[in-house]
């Protein structure tokens, strides 16, 4: 597809997002701060006006500079925002981290949201799942459908890739915003999930992003920080190796490692393809 044809296409699916949002009359949207939430909520704000609300959950579990992101920007909208304790780590199912962990967490995290929008005359709650999202192991999506939420950046088909072309063009700060998704997914499933240990992590991806290594992400088994950067990232870790050892250690952990695969999207999801290999055998 040329590039004419492609801009095209993404303005015929913003122009259907606008179509969309306008259909809800008043609008809530589950606001994290990362790049499709934030999108989402412009693109609300553009389509509906002061018929918004933004909610956002604040927990061990999320990283602390999108919950950061999340707050500057509805001030500088003048976007109602409403902040609130994510339940997840008051649930002992949740922090037994079992392949479905998603799906309890966004159970009880939206059932909450969605009792705040009513209560502040919202009927309808919106998410930020985009086009890209269902091809990884996702079982949150299946809560978001029994509650009734609404995706409408999946709905419209805009990708990753067109948000962010999005944005830009909007002039949001997040368009080149690396992807931070829930610390609890960064805990191999079995191993239980604590708030120290969220601590722990969030502080170790905090660290890496200061010495400027964009989209990472800290692995945590038991005691061991394995680090996953983009191709591109892995001259930055090793130029600063000692350090980087160091200044994770002093968080707590014992071992330190890099992971020669890279970054890449749900990479504990690969124990599961494992165990449905094993028990297919």
């Amino acid at each position: 597809m040329k590039q004419g044809e492609h801009m095209n296409e993404i303005t015929q699916k913003y122009q259907h997002l606008t179509e969309l949002l306008r259909s809800y009359r008043r609008l809530a949207v589950a606001f994290s701060g990362g790049t499709d939430s934030a999108f989402l909520l412009a693109a609300a704000q553009d389509a509906l006006g002061k018929d918004l609300l933004a909610l956002t959950a604040e927990s061990a579990q999320f990283p602390q500079r999108e919950c950061e992101s999340a707050a500057r920007l509805c001030e500088s909208r003048n976007i109602r925002l409403i902040c609130f304790p994510a339940p997840s780590l008051q649930s002992d199912a949740f922090c037994a981290n079992p392949p479905e962990r998603c799906y309890i967490c966004k159970k009880a995290l939206f059932s909450q949201m969605k009792q705040f929008a009513v209560e502040n005359g919202f009927s309808v709650l919106a998410d930020g799942t985009n086009a890209d999202d269902p091809a990884d192991y996702r079982p949150g999506l299946q809560a978001l459908s029994e509650l009734g939420v609404v995706s409408p950046l999946l709905e419209v088909g805009l990708t990753k890739t067109e948000i962010r072309q999005l944005s830009r063009s909007m002039g949001l700060p997040t368009w080149d915003q690396p992807s931070a998704a829930c610390l609890a997914s960064r805990i191999p499933y079995g191993e239980r999930i604590t708030a120290e240990k969220l601590r722990m992590i969030g502080e170790a991806e905090q660290y890496l992003a200061a010495l400027g290594c964009g989209q990472l992400r800290v692995r945590m088994h038991s005691t061991l920080a394995r680090i996953e950067v983009l191709p591109e990232y892995l001259p930055q870790i090793l130029a600063h190796r000692q350090q980087i050892s160091e200044a994770l250690k002093s968080l707590g952990f014992t071992y330190v490692t890099l992971d020669l695969d890279g970054y890449r999207t749900g990479s504990l999801n690969e124990t599961l393809k494992n165990i449905t290999s094993a028990e297919s055998q």
